[in-house]
């Protein structure tokens, strides 16, 4: 017999097998000859009293034992005979290409950025030199802007897809067991890279292919089919489908896209700016201590709120991270968050942002409709904008532009600010002058409720940094619901959060998957 029940340990036990064992017993009466195993199914803490405690959902095993394991997935050699274009190797690309081989299809993957390792030189340039390379940085390159952005595997809906398979799947390749049991899966980027390069040699070692630095540049369209990409402005190559898995930050694949005739949306985004606390600082907020517990984890939060008719919110939170560069043209600043696994730097950063509303593109002071003009690509070059203004305002260079949440509230210059993760450093700017005064308004008001949510939130130790613009994709490439093929072009499957239908590594890389199987539906019927 199997029984899932709940039990309640101390952080220190939490790891226990005997203390683990002996709850089990204690909570179901049984004798110790009965039990054969405990599953742990999920884990989470639980911090809403003085003394934080894990709870742990298992699967006890009562006079049976475990069956062993199988594998959800199974790759095996594919032939030449079947094949599919795969544009991008970020999640939506890699699970895509992986699926295919599932399939028995060949994934041919062009990828514009480095593989995983040379990409590392790039992200030394940007962080100590201020030098964006635009086909290589924090965004583009193997494994897309997960691979050097934390890593978080917040998924847990099973409508997009199998969400369990994804997280075996990357089990599989390198990461730890944890991440299919904990309540919100952290792999770190220190481990990701090695991920990624395994789930590279899978594709290789049966028959795929992969190719770097070689990015999308045309379409081979006849009559409203695609029977082919140009790579690199010059090479040609056919094939009967395409998924296109670029990325929301592969701003050039939009205007190509535009100038080829494909039907692009306008969708709703969020911008604003990274705010970071000590993480100390955290801890003590969310688990009511001075000094937070050795067996668990770096704190983390989550915040949302209204400010009249729109959203706010925290996005992307690090605990015990860093906020790095994710600029990917020179002229502009973007950040991110990121953390390694162990989660130990002193810092503690998030997204705090702001709805984008189509009212916003309007400006007031010039009383004109200033990016209305650029019709679908309004919200996109509104976030290049505000992405300037942060580069302008930070030297012209990656340094970035900050103040003290309290100063940011008062709406005062900062005489001072306090310490920093970013590397490329900062600089005290007016962000409650120079951010748009609808995201500005918002910001401040969503910050004095959330301090109000989270007792010191709001202190002068908490700085902000702009500018947070990378949440989403201001712009969608629609798509049929059934058959998941743009809703004009035959043969192309948008895909992934640059298509607009992900928003993380485990939602990316489900939709992938279901890409690859909506390949194989359409081939069967040429």
């Amino acid at each position: 017999m199997i029984q899932k029940i709940e039990i309640v340990l101390y952080p220190e036990d939490a790891s226990n097998r005997d203390v683990i064992n002996n709850k089990v017993l204690q909570k179901l009466s049984i004798n110790p000859g009965e039990l054969k195993a405990v599953v742990p199914v999920k884990r989470s803490i639980d911090a809403r009293s003085k003394k934080p405690v894990i709870r742990l959902l298992c699967d006890v095993y009562i006079d049976e034992f475990p069956q062993l394991k199988k594998e959800s997935f199974n790759y095996i050699p594919v032939k030449e005979d079947k094949k599919a274009i795969i544009i991008g190797f970020g999640p939506a690309g890699m699970f895509a290409s992986l699926r295919l081989i599932e399939l028995g299809i060949k994934p041919i993957v062009f990828e514009r950025g480095k593989d995983v390792q040379t990409r590392r030189r790039d992200l030394r340039a940007i962080q100590q030199f201020h030098t964006v390379n635009p086909d290589s940085n924090y965004c583009f390159g193997e494994g897309g802007a997960g691979t050097y952005s934390d890593g978080k595997l917040y998924t847990r809906s099973n409508k997009r897809g199998d969400v369990k398979k994804i997280l075996d799947i990357l089990i599989k390749h390198g990461a730890k067991e944890s991440v299919a049991i904990d309540a919100h899966p952290h792999i770190g980027s220190n481990l990701l890279p090695g991920i990624v390069k395994s789930i590279r040699e899978t594709i290789l070692n049966c028959g795929g292919e992969i190719h770097f630095n070689s990015k999308l540049t045309g379409l081979i369209l006849n009559d409203k089919k695609l029977r082919g990409v140009v790579i690199n402005e010059s090479a040609e190559y056919k094939a009967d489908a395409v998924v296109l898995a670029t990325g929301h930050s592969a701003r050039d694949i939009f205007y190509l896209l535009h100038k080829e005739g494909v039907k692009l949306e306008a969708k709703q985004f969020a911008m604003g700016v990274r705010i970071e606390h000590p993480q100390v600082l955290i801890d003590e907020i969310q688990y009511h201590t001075k000094k937070r517990d050795e067996y668990l984890p770096a704190a983390s939060y989550s915040l949302t709120c209204r400010v009249k008719d729109r959203g706010v919110f925290s996005f992307c939170m690090c605990p015990g991270g860093i906020i790095v560069p994710a600029s990917t043209a020179p002229g502009e600043l973007v950040l991110n968050g990121m953390s390694l696994s162990r989660r130990n730097s002193p810092f503690a950063n998030s997204g705090f942002v702001a709805e984008v509303k189509e009212a916003d593109y309007y400006n007031s002071e010039l009383k004109v409709n200033e990016f209305h003009k650029y019709g679908v690509f309004a919200g996109l070059e509104y976030q290049k904008w505000i992405e300037k203004i942060a580069f302008n305002a930070g030297g012209e260079k990656q340094t970035a532009p900050a103040q003290r949440v309290t100063d940011f509230i008062n709406q005062k210059i900062s005489g001072s600010l306090p310490a920093t993760s970013y590397i490329p450093g900062i600089v005290s700017a007016p962000l409650h002058e120079l951010l748009p005064k609808p995201i500005s308004i918002s910001l401040q008001n969503a910050l004095i409720e959330s301090g109000k949510k989270m007792r010191g939130y709001i202190t002068e130790e908490a700085v902000i940094l702009a500018a947070e613009t990378r949440t989403s994709s201001p712009i969608r490439i629609p798509r049929e619901k059934t058959t998941l093929m743009h809703s004009e072009i035959e043969g192309l499957f948008p895909s992934g959060e640059g298509a607009g239908y992900a928003g993380g590594i485990v939602s990316a890389a489900i939709d992938g998957e279901n890409c690859a199987d909506a390949v194989k539906n359409y081939m069967e019927t040429l």
